[in-house]
């Protein structure tokens, strides 16, 4: 089973390469033509996927299917091996996780909009900032879940502890939805501005510079004029300064832990199958950059997104606590039936916030 975790890997981190260092070598403004275009990619491979997950639980590849998934019944296979999911049931969840996963990633779209605006990030350094954020968003995800599919298969009663704390987040979120946050008082700020020499201004894509170098009197924007960055003038020659885009990403990848919090028991309400919830949400965080480009211009059309995210939230919170019942009540197949509900409630989301931005609009 480990090397079917080592080749996924190896094929991101190569999808990864491919993007940065050939599709993205060099710095520049992500249009919407070109954002939608990544986006149908990414959501392309991640639903393309599912034909591998189907084959693979249907023939037990690398032991696939076999492991326990306590949303789940055991069941003996024809050869008498314990299987808890076969090729149909895995698609479904698999799909039903990388929707939710998906759907509750735009919401940290939200956040990064507002951090990018904060800080007054480049739209052509935008990209890097994301993408090495996306990387380190892989890493704590994975041991995030590697950590909750334990305490799951050891304690099953956490099951309905996280059920429960779906819930509560999804009626936080609605209650919540109109606030806004003030990041010249967020902590993690205030804590890197005391303790790190961050420069006045940006230093092209640079995350840090060494005072006293070519690279720290760089223009901030290629062809541009080179600006005076009082930081570098006063900071002794050879000291390693941290630029804004370093904040930003520092920033990025605590929102994504923070939205980690919530989205990870997410998908354990649908299955608690390793490899299930590491690729649905891989797949769901790869296209989030391209995402973001093609939604950041637009978030002030999705009013009610907020409302339906949270109610998706509550939705998979009851199923995790009742889907023994659920199951007994809807069959089998119930979980196909959960997804349905979902993109039903997204779809309501998308479609009253664009009706109503119409209206407003108009009038």
């Amino acid at each position: 089973m480990i090397w079917l975790y080592v080749g996924f890997c190896a094929f991101i981190l190569a999808l990864l390469a491919l993007d940065l260092g050939v599709f993205h070598r060099t710095a520049h403004v992500v249009r919407m033509k070109e954002a939608l275009a990544w986006s149908a990619v990414w959501i392309g491979l991640g639903i393309a996927f599912v034909v591998f997950i189907f084959h693979g639980y249907e023939h037990q590849w690398f032991g696939l299917g076999s492991g326990v998934d306590t949303m789940s019944e055991p069941r003996l296979a024809s050869d008498g091996s314990v299987i808890y999911n076969d090729g149909g049931s895995a698609a479904v969840k698999y799909l039903t996780g990388f929707v939710v996963e998906k759907s509750l990633a735009v919401d940290n779209i939200f956040v990064i909009a507002m951090i990018f605006g904060f800080l007054h990030v480049p739209a052509m350094y935008q990209h890097r900032v994301l993408f090495w954020g996306i990387v380190g968003a892989l890493l704590m995800r994975g041991v995030m879940i590697a950590v909750g599919a334990q305490l799951i298969t050891r304690f099953t009663w956490i099951i309905y502890v996280f059920g429960a704390f779906l819930i509560f987040t999804g009626v936080k979120m609605f209650l919540l939805r109109n606030g806004s946050a003030n990041l010249e008082q967020n902590v993690l700020i205030r804590l890197c501005r005391k303790f790190l020499r961050i420069t006045e201004r940006y230093h092209g894509q640079a995350f840090t510079v060494i005072a006293g170098t070519p690279a720290s009197h760089a223009p901030e924007v290629p062809g541009g004029p080179p600006v005076e960055d009082r930081v570098v003038a006063s900071a002794p020659t050879g000291a390693r300064l941290f630029t804004p885009l370093f904040l930003a990403l520092v920033l990025v990848e605590a929102t994504d832990l923070i939205f980690a919090v919530d989205s990870i028991p997410a998908i354990f309400a649908i299955t608690t199958d390793p490899f299930l919830v590491f690729t649905s949400n891989v797949f769901a965080i790869l296209g989030l950059r391209s995402l973001y480009f093609a939604l950041a211009g637009m978030i002030d059309k999705f009013q009610y997104l907020k409302v339906a995210l949270s109610a998706v939230l509550v939705v998979i919170g009851v199923k995790m606590m009742t889907h023994g019942k659920l199951k007994a009540w809807l069959g089998d197949n119930f979980n196909f039936w959960v997804l349905g509900v979902v993109l039903a409630i997204l779809a309501t989301g998308v479609v009253a916030s664009l009706v109503s931005h119409r209206k407003r609009a108009a009038g």
